[in-house]
C-alpha cells in the first residue's frame, strides 16, 4: 500500500522586529514598557495610544520619539 505524503508550503519569515529593542526612526508606542507599533509622525502614535487606553485604561502606554530618545507618557 502507498501512502500519500503531504508538502506543506512554509511561507517565507517576514523581518520581524524584536520588542526590546528601540526604531531608529520615528516615533513607537510601548504597551507595559515593550515596543508595539511604530508611526511615522506624533500625532498617529498619540491617537492610537488614546484609542487604546480608551478601551484597557490599566495598561502604560507611552510614546517613544526614536529622535530625541524619550518616552512621554500617554494622557
Amino acid at each position: 500500500m502507498n501512502k500519500t505524503t503531504r508538502h506543506l508550503e512554509r511561507p517565507q519569515p517576514s523581518q520581524v522586529r524584536r520588542a526590546d529593542l528601540a526604531p531608529a526612526t520615528g516615533y513607537a508606542m510601548l504597551v507595559d514598557g515593550r515596543f508595539k507599533t511604530e508611526f511615522l509622525d506624533q500625532d498617529a502614535a498619540t491617537q492610537a495610544a488614546l484609542e487604546l487606553l480608551a478601551k484597557y485604561p490599566m495598561l502604560k502606554i507611552e510614546i517613544y520619539d526614536a529622535a530625541s530618545k524619550s518616552r512621554t507618557p500617554a494622557k
